[in-house]
């Protein structure tokens, strides 16, 4: 089916959600992305985003409301998006609802009693946590199934998380379709890279301050190399949204080693991000499982690769269907630090295998549609067909 031969509904589309520029991250990109994929294919496109300062703004091809809310997942968030809802139940009642991260489904959850309220479609995306912290509680899990079970349509992004959502809500089985993780559309053209000479091999990691995106691992990892290695190393750490003190802790761990030169960007907009990634030879993302939280993809591997860089990762959750072990990066069991530190020396001192990986990850980053995706996620059944 082709995007042009979709009967576009004529009934608008609204894209609720906590995570949306100026937030960074997988979701906040995704739900970006599918905003002006769909705008592009004809669809009459509202997105519902957390409040942002004004000069944040950006001009949208869709319209845009921003909500009275921070866009966390607290109790206040909740009951303020429910008013908003609420009052705009008329509205939203013959209209296609799309909720793409977890923050309003918890909201709708609740307003799904009220047969008033209930959208016309109703459509859902798990990125993988969700997945199991909604599972994790009985009366959680009955929630959300039964708001699965009102939706038209649900999406993954991985054939991991898909496989997860089943397990946990099968009766999503008639209803779920894969809309995989693409390359944000301001990286689609990147001009290779030229070769230089340079005197420091940089290792980058772009992420936010998390113990589940591992940057404490890849830290430690590199302090194992032999200091002839070491000292041709810098380690860079772009990312913000410190979780406790985990920012502390890096920075003591860094200052244990003198050896290793470690740069902390902190958050740095889209556009200077594009620099970092030219200026790096290695790109490293070692995500652990933490608690509920998984890593159902990673739209940041996509980013790295297009950027031509051969990636470092461990091999969990839905990082194999980002990462091609030994396509385009190298992919390590969790919890072995000498096998770590191992990949990093491999790719260290073989020039020509950083050039392979990243070169096939570039093709490899393209592979993937945004409009295809806002296809899958917003065609009527006929036309899936």
């Amino acid at each position: 089916m082709s995007a042009s031969s979709i009967t576009k509904p004529s009934s608008p589309l609204y894209l609720i959600t906590h995570e949306f520029y100026p937030v960074s991250g997988g979701i906040a990109t995704f739900a970006e992305e599918i905003a002006k994929a769909s705008a592009g294919l004809g669809y009459d496109v509202e997105v519902w985003a957390q409040s942002a300062p004004p000069e944040r703004e950006k001009k949208w091809p869709f319209r845009m409301r921003r909500l009275p809310l921070k866009g966390t997942q607290d109790l206040t968030c909740q009951i303020r998006l429910a008013r908003e809802l609420i009052a705009c139940r008329r509205q939203l009642r013959h209209a296609t609802v799309y909720i793409p991260e977890p923050g309003p489904m918890l909201t709708m959850m609740f307003l799904q009693f009220f047969r008033a309220f209930r959208p016309k479609r109703l459509i859902l995306t798990f990125h993988g946590t969700e997945i199991l912290s909604f599972s994790s509680s009985p009366l959680r899990r009955w929630l959300a199934g039964r708001l699965i079970r009102h939706a038209s349509r649900v999406s993954t992004l991985t054939t991991y998380t898909q496989e997860l959502l089943l397990e946990r809500f099968p009766h999503a089985a008639d209803k779920i379709f894969l809309t995989p993780g693409a390359l944000r559309t301001d990286f689609a053209v990147v001009p290779p890279r030229a070769d230089r000479a340079k005197d420091k091999i940089v290792v980058l990691t772009v992420g936010r301050l998390h113990p589940r995106k591992g940057q404490l691992i890849t830290l430690k990892a590199l302090q194992m190399l032999p200091g002839a290695v070491k000292g041709r190393i810098e380690y860079w750490i772009v990312g913000g949204r410190n979780w406790g003190n985990y920012e502390e802790k890096l920075r003591e761990q860094a200052g244990s080693d003198p050896a290793l030169n470690v740069r902390f960007f902190g958050n740095i907009p889209d556009e200077e991000l594009a620099h970092v990634y030219d200026r790096s030879d290695i790109f490293a993302l070692t995500s652990v499982s933490h608690g509920t939280s998984v890593e159902g993809f990673g739209l940041v591997y996509l980013e790295a690769a297009a950027h031509a860089l051969p990636i470092i990762a461990h091999n969990i959750g839905g990082v194999s269907e980002a990462v091609r072990d030994g396509e385009t990066g190298l992919l390590v069991t969790p919890d072995r630090p000498a096998e770590l530190a191992a990949a990093f020396e491999k790719l260290f001192h073989d020039g020509a295998l950083r050039r392979r990986l990243g070169e096939a990850g570039r093709a490899f980053a393209a592979r993937n549609c945004w409009e295809e995706n806002a296809s899958t996620l917003f065609a009527s059944a006929n036309d899936q067909a």
